[in-house]
């Protein structure tokens, strides 16, 4: 696995103390009019998928909100269809890149864009692709598969998966205790 960043102590009793809440997603493709037939989603265009991407978002996350996207954002032609997008979601966005993100452009845009292919928060590995290895006592949660299921200790955090919304970073937490409990002798 490449670089991988612990979210301090610090920074979560801040959040918690601001009452900001905290959300996974990944793998919305904007503007990506070949996801729709890929992955069998339910819209006539881009332009709808993205209209209903942005109001699933905005009806659950709020300005205060951070929202951790897991990759493949969009699949922009230039900036200012990435700034487009941005500028209608609420909430602080901090992207795992993906394989389809200009990260020049998402940066552009306001994006905060991590250095790193993996963030650690609690027992919680953060990551665009599955992760090959999960070490004990870690859940890896992603994207980039789509609609596809996950194995071991993995959740598939796709918007193919979550119904085009943003999930809370408490319903993971469950998900990962639960996979713990059944899967503590797991070599994955």
């Amino acid at each position: 696995m490449g670089h991988m960043i612990n979210a301090s102590l610090f920074e979560k009793l801040r959040m918690i103390f601001r009452k900001k809440r905290i959300f996974i997603t990944a793998d919305h493709h904007f503007y990506h009019e070949n996801i729709i037939k890929y992955c069998n989603r339910p819209f006539k265009s881009a332009e709808e998928m993205n209209s209903c991407m942005i109001h699933r978002w905005n009806s659950v996350v709020s300005e205060k909100d951070i929202v951790y996207h897991l990759g493949d954002f969009a699949l922009a032609r230039n900036f200012d269809q990435v700034k487009i997008i941005k500028d209608q979601l609420k909430g602080k966005i901090i992207l795992i890149p993906g394989n389809h993100d200009n990260i020049s452009r998402l940066r552009k845009s306001g994006i905060d864009v991590s250095n790193s292919d993996a963030i650690i928060i609690g027992n919680l590995i953060l990551s665009h692709r599955p992760l090959e290895h999960v070490e004990n006592g870690f859940v890896n949660v992603h994207g980039h598969i789509h609609e596809k299921p996950t194995w071991g200790r993995r959740i598939n955090a796709s918007v193919d998966k979550t119904d085009f919304e943003p999930q809370s970073i408490e319903k993971y937490f469950e998900e990962a205790r639960k996979l713990l409990i059944f899967r503590t002798t797991s070599k994955d």
